[in-house]
């Protein structure tokens, strides 16, 4: 047993002993490595001093190169500037001298003008006193004064040249007069060589061309109730199996012709024919050419030339589109106007542009004759009056049809204009115009009733449907309206044959679900 605690402190003796002893050995490599690194550290610190040296002296010398390099680059920009200034100061310096030399001279030519100038003054003096010498002489021997003698002489001039005069004057006199008709005639002649218009003249008729036969039963539709609907519609006539091939749309107001023309084509196109989408294409088609009219109005405005125009004349501008006098379309008759008035008015020395104005507005108030009672002279006046035109442009209105004279060159050139538009052969159709007044006047009889929402002159003017509306005229008073219609056209309107009076109402009725 003792010896079994002897060995265990001897081990644990050992084991310390041994323990301490690798401390001490651990402690001593430690500082050698610390010397080892402060060593190393200053081998490191010693090359990069050397590094830093080299470096610097490399900079140095660099540096001192680039700098010597820019000094000579110096050296030679600053000898050019001080050879280009020395060119320029060379320069100067001739300048200079040449400009003391002008102005020596100038000084020389001065001086010698001013002489001149004042042997000229003393020349004019003694000029006058000579002068006033000898017409003391003259009147002291005539007996008259200066005065009384130019009056003596101018007296006798007149005397001696009247009768010269009065025979100059009447030979010119003649001659002017024999030459005023041919040198008006060169002048017409002149401006309608310059302005070629196209001859423009209404019909009463547009054709719809058609694929097949097929397509004709479509428009007629079940019991012909699509072709009822589009004529009730468009205000129309619609013939179908005159031509083949072919869809023949009658009416003589062309605004309602050219609306019924362009929505069959696009019923066509669409497919589906039936009343409900014959009064959808309609309302589309319509509001179309209500936009479009402004537009037609604003590129006549800037073909002419015209600079600033209301809107609401050019507006009415381009419903002349669809407005015919004599079988004349109103829009081409003034521009064809416009144009001559424009050419006559510059040839005789006056505004062209003005004139061109006035020839465009001279026939606007028939834009508003199917709308407003009277002539279209008066309307046409009062609108341009609303809208601030000047005085030229109304005269010009008035002056055409002879209400008032013409006030300067162009109102002269519109009713010249005007006269060669509608003088010239097949301008007008004096038959075809008789015709467009009365069924017009047929339509406006109609719709002058009481209850009545449109007319439309059908069949030649052989048949007048009236709409009207259901809940103002019943079908009692509806009988009576057409009897009342028929009366009047009878008294008024001078017709061959007979006009069928047709009383058409009928009552919608609308509801949404939701």
């Amino acid at each position: 047993m003792e010896y079994i605690i002897v060995s265990i402190v001897v081990g644990v003796i050992s084991s310390t002993m041994s323990i301490f002893v690798v401390r001490k050995l651990d402690k001593a490599k430690f500082q050698v490595f610390i010397e080892q690194a402060k060593a190393k550290a200053k081998v490191i610190e010693h090359e990069a001093e050397v590094s830093l040296k080299d470096a610097q002296l490399k900079a140095k010398f660099e540096c001192d190169k680039e700098f010597k390099h820019a000094r000579r680059e110096y050296d030679i920009m600053l000898s050019k500037i001080e050879k280009k200034e020395r060119e320029l100061n060379e320069h100067l310096e001739s300048e200079l001298r040449i400009i003391r030399l002008e102005k020596e001279e100038i000084i020389e030519k001065n001086k010698k003008i001013t002489t001149l100038k004042e042997g000229i003054e003393q020349q004019k003096r003694t000029y006058e006193e000579k002068t006033y010498e000898a017409i003391k002489i003259l009147e002291n021997a005539s007996g008259l004064t200066l005065i009384e003698a130019k009056d003596l002489m101018l007296k006798k001039v007149k005397e001696d040249s009247r009768a010269e005069i009065a025979s100059i004057f009447r030979k010119k006199y003649k001659i002017a007069e024999q030459n005023t008709k041919n040198e008006i005639n060169n002048m017409f002649s002149m401006a309608v060589t310059r302005y070629a218009g196209e001859f423009a003249a209404e019909r009463l008729i547009n054709n719809v061309p058609i694929s097949d036969e097929e397509t004709k039963g479509k428009i007629i539709g079940k019991e012909g109730r699509n072709i009822k609907a589009l004529e009730m519609l468009l205000g129309v006539d619609i013939i179908i199996d005159d031509t083949p091939n072919m869809i023949t749309i009658s009416s003589f107001n062309l605004y309602r012709r050219a609306i019924a023309t362009r929505t069959i084509q696009e019923l066509l196109e669409d497919g589906r024919i039936q009343p409900a989408r014959i009064e959808e294409i309609y309302k589309k088609v319509k509001s179309e050419f209500d936009k479009n009219i402004q537009k037609e109005g604003e590129d006549v405005v800037l073909e002419l030339g015209i600079k600033a125009m209301h809107p609401e004349l050019i507006k009415l501008v381009g419903r002349l589109r669809y407005r015919a006098s004599y079988g004349q379309n109103a829009l081409a008759h003034t521009l064809e106007v416009a144009h001559l008035a424009g050419l006559i008015a510059a040839q005789m020395g006056g505004d062209a542009i003005l004139a061109r104005r006035a020839g465009l507005l001279h026939d606007i108030g028939k834009a508003l004759t199917h709308e407003m009672p009277g002539s279209h002279v008066h309307l046409g006046a009062d609108i341009c009056r609303r809208y601030d035109e000047c005085d030229t442009v109304i005269n010009g209105i008035y002056a055409h049809h002879g209400h008032e004279e013409p006030i300067n060159v162009e109102s002269a050139s519109v009713c010249a204009a005007d006269a060669l538009s509608a003088a010239r052969p097949g301008a007008r159709r004096e038959v075809l115009e008789s015709f467009l007044k009365r069924v017009e006047e047929v339509e406006n009889i109609s719709t002058s009733k009481l209850g009545v929402l449109n007319a439309y002159a059908i069949n030649a003017g052989r048949e007048v449907r009236v709409i009207v509306k259901a809940e103002l005229v019943n079908d009692d008073e509806a009988i009576l309206l057409a009897t009342e219609i028929a009366k009047e056209i009878e008294q008024k309107v001078q017709y061959p044959g007979e006009i069928k009076v047709n009383v058409i109402r009928e009552l919608r009725a609308e509801s949404y679900a939701r």
